[in-house]
């Protein structure tokens, strides 16, 4: 048995296969009890972001099982995913999901949502069932590492994110960002922190389209926003001087036709866009009108990269803990291994301190010498500990294992020179 990581994220795919790999929320559940039962184990978990899809599996199984059914999920022949996926295992799935975790892994180098996306993929798979003891020890083991590097690095410093990174790019196209009109679409975690950035810069006039006009009322109630229903952004998008989506949507909310209709409405004054979701929210062909420019998260990278230089310093110093993590780890599962043997060997030992107190006691209630009972209970208690280990160590040197004899130094810490 063995830890597993599989996945598939922004520096191995394009978008466009990303995708397709994408794990719906409403169906991650579901897909758990899938994973669960042709995997054969009880530990596995699915971690689903823009950026990536990642699973998480403690297992006895071959890497190519785990990948066909990747595929087999996906529709998705196993061949096409070859050539864009990665798989770790043991103490380098350890080490991965860390690096996942701290945000070193990411788009945006040491960005804090991932850790919260990782969580929460944790506890979608606790409520389904699919996280067990040794699951459950790495992801919080991960969590705690997380937190040290978040508490003793410089990498959560001048905060940034895919939506800070959105709301950068504005500022390049316009000119002054505060007599500009902005809808989002969506209500999630990264359209907040949108609205956040944009409210910092200034933007006054925000709109946030959702499917549920309370979750978008709630948002926008924060950030002196108006809500309104997806089904209301044909009517305000001509409005609009930048729409920034984000939604778990597996079809897209705005088409080419409809943005059309908005350019004619605004007399073809150009849009900024910009899709961060993925699956996409907004139709690749709306790129091919000549008033908008439309943005997706794979062309932000840029913007990113600006940010990634502060970073790096810290990431080193990241990567140490983390390094550090994965070795700690390590050890409490080899102790939690040699657990059992543990237990056997401490109840032979107890059982041959009975034995051999119990007949200490009966010979001095028989009026035996105090001094002579002790040397006898001594005596009775070294040879009966040491009769096993000595018979084994005589046999393993009539057969040759030297290595058994040399275990036999390091285990019981014995002095090699020292003379009998």
């Amino acid at each position: 048995m063995t830890f597993l990581a599989l996945g598939i994220n922004h520096h191995t795919a394009p978008l466009a296969l990303r995708e397709r790999v994408a794990f719906a929320p409403e169906a991650v559940a579901g897909a758990l009890q899938q994973a669960r039962q042709a995997l054969g184990t009880q530990d596995v978990a699915i971690l689903s972001t823009c950026n990536r899809t990642e699973i998480y599996t403690f297992a006895n199984i071959e890497t190519g099982k785990l990948v066909e059914w990747f595929g087999q999920y996906h529709q998705i022949p196993a061949e096409e995913l070859l050539p864009y996926h990665y798989v770790h295992q043991g103490e380098a799935a350890i080490g991965h999901m860390m690096q996942v975790a701290c945000g070193l892994n990411s788009l945006i180098l040491g960005e804090p949502q991932i850790l919260g996306q990782m969580k929460s993929a944790y506890a979608v798979a606790c409520e389904a069932g699919t996280v067990q003891s040794p699951l459950h020890a790495a992801f919080q083991h991960i969590f705690s590492i997380a937190k040290k590097v978040r508490t003793e690095t410089a990498i959560g410093e001048n905060p940034v994110s895919v939506a800070y990174a959105a709301v950068s790019l504005a500022q390049q196209i316009f000119a002054d960002l505060r007599q500009q009109s902005a809808l989002l679409i969506g209500a999630g975690e990264m359209i907040e922190l949108v609205a956040r950035h944009l409210r910092e810069q200034g933007v006054r006039n925000i709109t946030v389209a959702n499917r549920t006009l309370s979750r978008a009322a709630d948002l926008a109630e924060r950030f002196g926003a108006t809500p309104i229903l997806l089904s209301d952004i044909p009517t305000v998008l001509h409005n609009a001087d930048m729409v920034i989506s984000s939604t778990a949507s597996q079809l897209p909310i705005l088409g080419k036709g409809a943005v059309e209709t908005a350019l004619k409405k605004r007399k073809h004054k150009p849009i900024f866009m910009v899709d961060i979701a993925v699956p996409r929210d907004i139709e690749p062909q709306v790129a091919e009108l000549d008033d908008v420019f439309l943005f997706s998260v794979d062309d932000l990278k840029e913007v990113i990269d600006e940010n990634r230089k502060s970073r790096e310093e810290a990431a080193d110093a990241a990567r140490t803990i983390i390094n550090e993590g994965v070795l700690k780890f390590t050890r409490q599962q080899g102790v939690q291994g040699a657990r059992d043997a543990i237990r056997a060997l401490r109840s032979q030992a107890e059982a041959i301190k009975s034995q051999e107190l119990k007949k200490a006691l009966n010979a001095l209630n028989g009026g035996a010498n105090p001094e002579q009972v002790l040397a006898q209970l001594a005596n009775g208690l070294t040879n009966k500990i040491l009769h096993q280990p000595t018979t084994a160590l005589r046999d393993a040197s009539a057969e040759g294992r030297e290595d058994l004899i040399t275990l036999a130094y390091e285990l019981f810490a014995l002095d090699a020179n020292k003379p009998e």
